[in-house]
Order: C-alpha cells, then structure tokens, then sequence
C-alpha cells in the first residue's frame, strides 16, 4: 500500500493507493478514514482491482481547512475528480458510505465521465425539504459547537451513543474497538469545520438531479437503518430505468458493510463485474430491492 499525499484547488488528500488493476475509489464516513475501508480493499485487491481511499478533507491526514465552506460537498467531489484524473485513474468505480455516499453521489452526478460503477452504503441524495434541511443546520451546529468545547473524546462518546449506531453493539469487539479509535483519533476542528461545511442541513439536495443519475449503481442500505431503506428505494425510483439496484441487507444497521462484510463484499464484487460491460451504455434492468442476510456469506472483519 502507497500513501500519496495530492493536491487539488489547493487541499492536500492523504490517499490509500492498493493494488493494480481497474480502479475502485473507497470515501469513508463522517469520523473515518481512508483506512475504515482497508478490509474492503484488501478484498478488492485479492480479486484484481486497484483501490484509491483517501481522507476525505477535516478527517484523517488530509488537510482541515478552517473555513467549513471549502468542505461543501461539491468542492470536495471536484476534488476527488481532480485526484482521480492526476492517478490517471479514470474511470473509476466509486463506493461511498455515509458522508462518502454524499460526495461518491455528487461525482457520480458532475463528472459521469471519470465514474464508471456507483456503489452507495447507507447514504441518500440530501434533504430536500427546506424547513427539514434548516433543522438539520440547527443539529450540526450543535454537534460542532459540542466538539469544540467539549473535545472529540466527548463528542465520540455522544455519536456512538445514537439511535443510528445502536446496532453497532452487536459488532465483533474488535471491530467496535477499531472504530472507536479511529474517531477518538481525529481533530477537533477537522470535525467541526467538516459537519458545518459538508453535512446535510448545508448540502445541495441532490433529488432533482437523479434522473441523469449514469453510472450503473446498487444502493446498499441495513434493514434496520430504515431511513436508509427508504432513501435508497426513492433514489432507485428516481434513477433513470435499469440504472439503480437496491440491495436492503436483513438484520443490519447504518453500517451495513461493518454487520455484514461478507454479504456486501460479494455484492459489490458482482455489481462491478456486471457494470464493467454496461460503462457507456445501458445497464440491465435490476432496478427492484433485493434482501440479503448477513447469513449468507461469511468475510473478513473489517
């Protein structure tokens, strides 16, 4: 593995660079790293693909800019095309979880031409409603303001203990403990700048662009996470015929590639197989949700 450190409009990305290959480009949640998808990699690279997972801006090795508006979700998408082009990477395959399932979207959506194969994990389009979306602004600036004056260390203690991570205690302990270190790991005003900047009460809502969506994509969402059910059916419907799949994995929650690596792993690997042949033209219609239980394949832990 290649750490790269790379410029674009001037941020520099720390860059996780595996293997050889066509590529699959790896973006990571809010509280992670280019490393919270090494277990992914590592599968990936076994199977002949090339992955790039950098630190999205505000996390990790990357650069924090103090201003939270150079951390919007369509500047940091413009750079992930700028990094992608300068590793001559193009086209890439993209899978996002999360805040990464926000920027794989919006590049997905701005530059269909580096995106090859779109593979989103418990994320959606943004927030439409302008009433909602004001709400979730108000939500945000609290946790920043909790993050600044309180430290990660407390901040981590209060996300872990959301309603959407609570499935996250039926994890194994090692990969609980992997994760908590990482987020404990962070800056303050990496986190801070980054949830202001890039969270949804601040992000574009992505809705009405939808039907240009391009790249053949699987939305893949924990059955238990049901915001994240809807959000992946509605984004299907929304797609262009034939272009959107909806993978809802029985049993897990917001993390569903965490609950079930085994499950999602496989599914990605057949997406990217079935998408290598549709680039450029139309994809097979699998546009209807398919259940898949953790059960039914076994893998790494993350």
């Amino acid at each position: 593995m290649t750490l790269r450190r790379l410029a674009a409009h001037g941020a520099t990305y720390a860059v996780r660079d595996l293997g050889s290959g066509p590529a699959v480009l790896l973006l990571h949640g809010f509280t992670g790293t280019g490393a919270s998808l090494d277990a992914l990699a590592l599968d990936l690279r076994e199977a002949g693909y090339r992955t790039l997972a950098p630190d999205l801006l505000g996390h990790g090795a990357s650069d924090a800019p103090a201003d939270p508006a150079r951390h919007d979700v369509a500047r940091q998408a413009a750079d992930i095309a700028a990094i992608v082009r300068e590793l001559d990477a193009a086209p890439t395959a993209v899978v996002g979880y999360s805040f990464g399932g926000r920027v794989a979207l919006r590049l997905a959506l701005d530059a269909p031409d580096l995106v090859s194969s779109l593979v989103v994990i418990g994320s959606g389009p943004g927030i439409a409603d302008p009433t909602e979306r004001a709400r979730r602004r108000t939500v945000d600036e609290d946790l920043a303001l909790s993050i600044e004056r309180d430290g990660v260390a407390a901040f981590v203690d209060r996300w872990e203990a959301l309603p959407l991570f609570a499935s996250e205690e039926a994890l194994p302990a090692g990969v609980r403990a992997r994760r908590r270190e990482e987020r404990l790991a962070q800056r303050p005003e990496g986190l801070a700048a980054s949830i202001r900047g890039a969270g949804q009460g601040t992000q574009e809502p992505l809705v009405g662009r939808l039907g240009a969506l391009h790249p053949p994509t699987l939305l893949v969402a924990g059955s238990i996470d049901t915001l994240a059910v809807a959000r992946a059916r509605a984004m299907a419907a929304a797609a262009p015929s034939g272009r959107a799949a909806v993978l809802v994995v029985d049993g897990a929650g917001h993390a569903a590639h965490l609950a079930a690596p085994g499950v999602v792993r496989a599914a990605i690997l057949d997406h990217l197989a079935t998408a290598a042949g549709s680039f450029g033209g139309a994809a097979s219609d699998t546009a209807h949700p398919v259940v898949a239980s953790p059960g039914a394949s076994h893998g790494r832990a993350p």
